[in-house]
């Protein structure tokens, strides 16, 4: 590099241009930013929620039914498997085999079709909590005439209230 002062200079700002140009340092790192950004991860977080909130209520089998609340459930996860015969009763007394609208005159011969090779003979019965009681029994007892050896009443757990009175204790305490 030659120096400024071996330089012909036709005035001194020219000189000083010259000299101030052979000094000046890029200074990459006053560039640099640390600081982590969030909004791109954010925006994945929230489109994955929206899918999960699309996608879960379709993941219950059979016809949505808003069943009976009772306090001792007994769990049966069967219920929820993709081969798991479920019999829905509506509140306007509807009856669906699966998610097929059905008679409950034929609900014998469809229950007895789909057993036959199975040797899990369990049928679940989803009923509204608002469904006639002699709907219920209808269907409870035309599934029984097709040969089930198990029956199971699905129900849902009821939410701990918390002015609930405690429990009695038991005779002989």
């Amino acid at each position: 590099m030659i120096p400024a002062s071996d330089l012909p200079l036709s005035g001194p700002l020219e000189a000083l241009e010259i000299h101030a140009m052979s000094i000046a340092k890029r200074n990459e790192g006053a560039k640099v930013n640390s600081d982590i950004n969030v909004t791109p991860m954010v925006d994945v977080m929230l489109v994955l929620l929206i899918i999960f909130m699309v996608i879960t209520p379709m993941l219950q089998k059979g016809i949505s039914v808003d069943m009976p609340k009772v306090n001792n459930p007994t769990p049966m996860a069967d219920a929820d498997k993709e081969d798991a015969l479920l019999v829905s009763i509506m509140r306007d007394g509807t009856v669906y085999f699966g998610t097929d609208k059905i008679a409950v005159d034929s609900l014998t011969g469809k229950v007895k079709d789909r057993l036959a090779n199975r040797t899990d003979k369990r049928v679940y019965v989803k009923a509204d909590a608002r469904a006639h009681y002699g709907n219920v029994v209808q269907v409870v007892d035309a599934v029984r005439a097709a040969g089930v050896d198990d029956l199971g009443l699905l129900t849902d757990q009821r939410k701990s209230t918390p002015n609930a009175p405690a429990p009695a204790p038991a005779a002989g305490q």
